[in-house]
């Protein structure tokens, strides 16, 4: 199953609630459906449970039956249909709606007063005309619909809510979607499914995570790659120095201590020789020891042009 259907399950698993909440569901999910005019309702899920769940909503919102239930179709996908001219007016008279005079679709605000009801409406438009990509791979969830209209007076309802959804068309329908994981979690949430939201917060932090072992990987593979370049750098000068004074023997005593360090140690980091020397010193200390090298190593080089 997809993160989609999982997401589903778990919304069909809330219990039905009294008829005002159950007709804002189905008011969601015909405003997001595959077809409803005055002359056909339709709806077609490849969610088992939403399947499942959508007679007895109707049964609970309408008093209603569908006149048509397909079985399940090649692909898992059922089909709801509803052509009774007297059940079709009696629908959209529950939302207020003239079946004669429905040119296009719109949101009826009025049948969503009652506390709850938003996040009803919210919940079938999801069950019917939305899906959300597994957060292991991608943040994505949308909301589709053919009414233009809707989908422009279903922002304000979100926005009420307190999401902020982005717009776009594709193939005929139109678009709300979110593409950030904590926007996706609370929207989830506030339509009744958390478990689901977690797993979406929980696939984020993974990300995260495994972003920060990356970059801090990468940081210290640079790091690594610029301390061998240093060293051997600092090596070239050491035996620079070794050829012009006839060997490192006949340098001073803190010179020759930080040339034989560096020489048998040429990975190790500037802290880690200043450790090594006997006695320890501090790395400013080495670091001074080397650039004292460098110089005479220059000076060597002039010597002999």
């Amino acid at each position: 199953m997809s993160f989609s259907s999982d997401v589903k399950a778990e919304l069909c698993r809330l219990p039905l609630e009294k008829k005002n909440i159950s007709l804002a569901e189905c008011y969601g999910v015909l405003l997001y459906c595959n077809s409803f005019s005055p002359r056909e309702l339709r709806i077609i899920t490849a969610s088992p449970a939403f399947a499942e769940r959508l007679p007895r909503l109707w049964k609970r919102a309408f008093g209603l039956a569908f006149d048509r239930v397909s079985p399940e179709r090649e692909g898992g996908k059922r089909s709801f249909s509803v052509t009774g001219r007297d059940k079709l007016r009696r629908i959209f008279d529950a939302f207020g709606g003239e079946i004669d005079a429905a040119l296009s679709q719109h949101i009826n605000f009025g049948a969503l007063e009652e506390p709850g009801s938003m996040e009803a409406f919210v919940r079938g438009a999801f069950l019917a005309g939305g899906s959300v990509t597994d957060p292991e791979k991608r943040s994505h969830l949308e909301l589709a619909t053919p009414h233009r209209s809707v989908n422009r007076e279903m922002t304000s309802i979100l926005l009420d809510l307190g999401f902020e959804p982005k717009e776009t068309e594709r193939r005929g329908n139109s678009l709300l979607y979110f593409k950030k994981a904590d926007a996706i979690a609370d929207f989830l949430t506030q339509i009744g499914a958390p478990v689901s939201a977690m797993s979406v917060m929980t696939a984020k932090v993974d990300k995260e995570m495994r972003n920060l072992v990356t970059r801090r990987i990468n940081c210290d593979t640079a790091n690594a790659d610029k301390t061998v370049l240093a060293a051997q750098e600092q090596i070239n000068a050491i035996h620079s120095v070794a050829r012009a004074f006839g060997g490192i023997y006949e340098l001073p005593e803190p010179l020759q201590q930080a040339a034989m360090l560096r020489i048998a140690n040429p990975e190790a980091s500037l802290a880690d020789l200043a450790r090594l020397s006997d006695p320890p010193v501090t790395k400013s200390c080495l670091n001074h020891r080397l650039r004292k090298l460098f110089q005479l190593a220059e000076q060597a080089e002039k010597s002999e042009q």
